[in-house]
């Protein structure tokens, strides 16, 4: 039987007054447990302190897909605590040796903050050390998911690019065969400097860098027409050649000129060159474009990170939201479509580091979950009573009315177990604040819309 002696060997009841102690002893119920027992399991209703004495146990479950584990030793004093808003365990307590603990009800905490203030004073701070090291770790849990997310997309949109770029680089190698091979056939001919001059005119004519890329049913029209136009002039084996310059949106009468200048044989022997460098430009077009576009990742990357940055510096939050959108564009390219409405002049405020990219990221992704990936994503800038505003919008079908007075509060989700920790909104508020701006939330079915206040850099900061 547990005594006072014993009861003061726990830290927290060490110099408490004896009356005390013995109200306490009272009113609380003493367990023997078995190693492996487990008295309270996840979703049991949160009714009960306890105050380990002798033994091992440990809190353990699944918490936003991932399995937690806490330790209680002897001198602790674990589950429900005084003022604390904890209606269900969320985790499973159980002894890993055999051991005894002090069960006390939670219905006599007002009655306990009365008769012994002090040690409600103590429970209250390992109640606050609690909230901040369960919220420590779900952060950086939060943060690594996040991370995860971020990290699959930017590989798929590097992946695309730079398979593109090594598919363009392998077909070069035979193109520069068939163009060697194409320029030996034709300086082989007889030709005379007029035609050699019309053959370059043409082939410069056909490999400028600026063509507009046709569509489908364009180019599928120009081939028809093109191989007509040769097959009219006994060239009946030139399909893929056509299939080459329709691609790159050459016109049947630029063919035709050839013809009214050569012979059926020397026109061929132009026609091979000139398409094999069609095909080489083209093909390097392809690959400067894949490779400018990983480049352009790499730079978003960099921007969204704030590598090689002042860990606090002026920022135009237009910039830093489309950093954020280039970093997010395999999630929006599925079915989303972005509005722009940013204000013309440059709006700066004051950045710690890469945390308003933390910010636009999590409201935009929630933006992209609600829609189903499919919708209006828009966004607009505006400067306000010395501040700068980022609207961020959706036609998704909206927040309920009894959901949004939580939706910034801490562990509060609605999606499903695994697919989100409740701290997204949480985390988005507690940047906004330490920037000492605000955040509000405007939702009906079709338009919801979260408003972000920063304060601008006054002038002579910025």
């Amino acid at each position: 039987m547990a005594d006072k002696s014993e009861l003061r060997r726990v830290p927290v009841f060490a110099d408490l007054p004896d009356d005390q102690l013995d109200w306490f002893l009272g009113n609380s119920e003493e367990l023997h447990v078995a190693a492996g027992d487990s008295h309270i399991r996840q979703g049991d209703p949160a009714d009960w302190m306890f105050v380990i004495l002798e033994g091992q146990f440990q809190w353990r479950g699944g918490l936003g897909g991932d399995t937690v584990i806490y330790p209680a030793k002897p001198g602790d004093v674990t589950g429900v605590l005084p003022f604390s808003r904890m209606k269900r365990f969320s985790v499973t307590f159980r002894a890993l040796e055999a051991g005894r603990l002090l069960k006390f009800p939670a219905s006599l905490f007002p009655e306990l903050i009365k008769k012994m203030p002090e040690l409600t004073a103590r429970l209250v701070g390992f109640l606050s050390d609690r909230v901040r090291e369960t919220t420590r770790v779900e952060q950086q849990r939060d943060r690594l998911a996040s991370l995860g997310k971020l990290s699959a997309g930017l590989a798929h949109e590097l992946n695309n690019p730079a398979s593109a770029a090594k598919r363009a680089a392998s077909q070069l190698r035979d193109m520069v065969t068939r163009v060697t091979n194409a320029s030996i056939e034709l300086g082989s001919r007889d030709l005379s400097p007029a035609q050699k001059s019309e053959i370059e005119k043409l082939e410069a004519s056909f490999t400028q860098v600026d063509v507009v890329p046709p569509n489908a049913l364009t180019i599928s029209d120009l081939e028809d027409r093109i191989d007509s136009l040769l097959r009219s002039h006994g060239q009946n084996d030139l399909w893929e050649l056509a299939a080459g310059l329709a691609r790159r949106n050459i016109q049947p009468e630029a063919v035709e000129s050839l013809f009214a200048k050569l012979d059926a044989d020397n026109v061929r022997a132009a026609l091979e060159s000139i398409s094999a460098s069609v095909e080489i430009s083209s093909l390097l077009h392809e690959i400067e474009s894949s490779t400018s576009r990983i480049s352009d990742l790499v730079g978003a990357i960099k921007e969204y990170t704030h590598m090689d940055q002042a860990p606090v510096q002026n920022v135009d939050v237009v910039k830093s939201l489309e950093t954020t959108l280039t970093i997010l564009n395999h999630k929006l390219k599925r079915g989303v479509a972005v509005q722009r409405d940013y204000h013309p002049v440059p709006l700066l405020v004051n950045s710690f580091g890469s945390e308003l990219n933390q910010v636009w990221t999590n409201i935009i992704d929630n933006a992209i979950d609600a829609m189903h990936g499919i919708g209006e994503l828009r966004i607009r800038t505006y400067p306000d009573d010395g501040g700068a505003v980022v609207e961020i919008a959706d036609n998704g079908p909206g927040i309920p009315d009894d959901v949004q007075p939580h939706i910034f509060e801490p562990f509060f989700t609605t999606k499903g177990v695994g697919e989100g920790t409740g701290l997204g909104l949480d985390t988005v508020q507690r940047i906004v604040k330490k920037h000492r701006g605000n955040i509000r939330l405007i939702s009906k079915p079709g338009d919801t819309r979260f408003q972000v206040w920063l304060p601008l850099v006054k002038s002579g900061a910025a």
